[in-house]
């Protein structure tokens, strides 16, 4: 069994104690905001490799706006993706551990100027293949890997997040039913906890086309799924998809759609606060 859900707080106890929780917003708004220059494929990811402090800077902000969990910046940091700049697996594994520590480094930070605040998680950001490809496929899921494939594609990161104690993992932002059923197994097979969000085609398929009934039944029996829900959809899908997840299955739900501006996400630390000082009247 993974120390993790031995000791120290969880996602799934956290949850069954009747808690609200808020997550962080958007990062690479806020990476944009301080200036950084996101047009490349690697996104978030070249701001690890470049200025690691800023990520920081930002989980702190959405902590001190109010968030009980951070997403780490790993979304798009792939030994795939950094390969493409030279960067050998090692060190793009470690790039990776790098966005773990930043998040942790905020938190720690965090706790030792507010001790009497509450747990707060690390949660390690898998992306979909389709952010690989940069090409907006993760918003399509108009892509073909066997089981396989999306296993070993996938798993060098996992396993780099898990090895850096992350507190669960975050597979988001996914749009293929196939690819989450790979994930799945990978969840199982590192004895991780996770969350699964997934993007929409409307409110009631996820954007392969996958109906949202299946996505249910096929992460709900599953123990190491804490939470399953939606990110990165516009705000008027939001509640009909949870209702329809509701309906399919008993798992716990999370939400973290775009801002309702142009564009994917835009969330700051100012909606978060929003978001938990109304968490906490709920």
């Amino acid at each position: 069994m993974d120390s993790r859900s031995s000791h120290g707080p969880t996602l799934s106890r956290m949850l069954d104690s009747g808690a609200n929780l808020t997550v962080d917003g958007a990062l690479a708004t806020e990476l944009e905001a301080r200036g950084c220059d996101l047009d490349d494929p690697l996104w978030s990811a070249k701001v690890l490799l470049e200025q690691p402090q800023l990520i920081k800077q930002v989980h702190r902000d959405y902590f001190d706006a109010g968030a009980e969990i951070a997403i780490t910046s790993s979304y798009q940091a792939l030994p795939q993706g950094f390969a493409q700049r030279g960067i050998a697996e090692a060190e793009a594994l470690e790039l990776v551990a790098l966005s773990v520590r930043s998040a942790d480094e905020a938190r720690g930070e965090y706790l030792a100027e507010n001790p009497d605040a509450g747990p707060l998680l690390i949660a390690g950001s898998v992306g979909p293949y389709g952010a690989y490809l940069a090409d907006g496929s993760e918003y399509r899921g108009d892509y073909v890997l066997t089981q396989r494939e999306f296993k070993e594609f996938h798993r060098p990161r996992i396993r780099a997040l898990v090895e850096a104690a992350v507190d669960l993992l975050a597979c988001e932002t996914l749009p293929s039913f196939a690819e989450a059923r790979a994930l799945l197994t990978l969840v199982e097979e590192f004895d991780v906890e996770s969350w699964f969000s997934f993007t929409l085609r409307d409110s009631g398929h996820i954007s392969d086309g996958t109906p949202l009934a299946e996505v249910a039944a096929l992460c709900g029996t599953r123990p190491r799924v804490a939470a399953i829900g939606v990110n990165c959809v516009p705000l008027k899908l939001v509640s009909p998809a949870l209702e329809a997840l509701r309906n399919a299955t008993d798992k716990r739900l999370l939400a973290y759609p775009n801002s309702g501006e142009s564009g994917c996400c835009r969330t700051t630390p100012r909606d978060i606060a929003a978001m938990a000082r109304l968490s906490r009247k709920c």
